[in-house]
């Protein structure tokens, strides 16, 4: 009798080892790490997509990234499981170079664009017609950060085009201070930006043209994730498939920040206007 009680409680406790392993399996499985790059194009749709994941009964956990080589090293090593970015142009090399970990979800949003700017009381119009102002200038070109995609274009447009211009390494927020000065004074500057932004909105400037085609076109925003994602999430999956937030209405969330809110607060804001869309979602994504 001993014996028999002995075994039933090692299978009840069998048992319940099982269970409590399926329900550990179901809360992990429940949990999706997703990262974001810090950039003002990207991380609105960031925090529009955990909202509608958390919605359809996921626990998202964000992680924010000042570097697009460490997000990716993240994503490829799983420490992250899903990003947006744009892989056809801004996050190429990093794409390409762990493309094997990784799988590619869906679109989230079009038109990101970024080139070279200069006030639009500047008298010119491309990018070839640089030397023409480039002592007023002192041959430079202010510049954002080094690890930056942009960046690494005005590099290569200087090459292409010949011109005699220094590249100004330096800081987002040091380059708009720059820009905004010379604003201020109706002198010229060279620099960069991107498009959608509140600076964009609220600046007097203009892209300058480039027909060498150094700088991407518009660009296409998509989820990507680690290998393996859509198999062992697919509801995930068809959720982060259903979602697609014009470039609108990132630029208008960059205005509200710009305005004084957090980019939580704006992308709440965001949220509560578009319900009719959050619902469409919902029907698509429950397919």
């Amino acid at each position: 009798m001993k014996i028999k009680t002995k075994c039933w409680v090692a299978a009840l406790a069998g048992f319940l080892m099982g269970i409590s392993a399926t329900v550990s399996a179901q809360a992990q499985d429940k949990t999706i790490k997703m990262g974001s790059i810090v950039y003002a194009d990207v991380l609105p749709t960031a925090f529009i997509t955990k909202k509608f994941l958390e919605l359809e009964g996921f626990n998202v956990e964000l992680t924010e990234f000042a570097e697009q080589g460490i997000l990716f090293a993240a994503l490829a090593k799983g420490d992250v499981e899903i990003v947006p970015t744009q892989i056809n142009y801004v996050t190429h090399d990093h794409w390409k170079r762990n493309a094997r970990r990784l799988e590619k979800i869906s679109p989230l949003s079009h038109g990101v664009y970024q080139s070279l700017v200069v006030p639009s009381y500047v008298p010119i119009d491309s990018i070839e017609e640089l030397p023409k102002i480039a002592g007023e200038v002192d041959n430079k070109i202010i510049g954002i950060e080094t690890g930056s995609a942009l960046y690494k274009e005005t590099e290569q447009a200087i090459k292409a085009y010949g011109l005699d211009y220094q590249l100004v390494a330096g800081s987002t927020p040091a380059a708009i201070a720059q820009l905004q000065s010379a604003l201020e004074r109706k002198v010229p500057i060279v620099t960069m930006l991107w498009d959608p932004s509140w600076m964009m909105a609220k600046f007097d400037v203009k892209f300058l043209k480039d027909p060498k085609g150094i700088f991407a076109p518009p660009q296409t925003q998509y989820w990507i994730a680690s290998k393996g994602f859509s198999a062992n999430k697919p509801h995930a999956r068809e959720v982060l498939a259903s979602i697609y937030i014009p470039i609108e209405d990132v630029r208008l969330i960059n205005a509200q920040v710009s305005d004084g809110m957090t980019m939580q607060e704006a992308a709440d804001a965001w949220w509560d206007k578009n319900q009719d869309l959050i619902k469409r979602w919902q029907v698509m994504s429950s397919k």
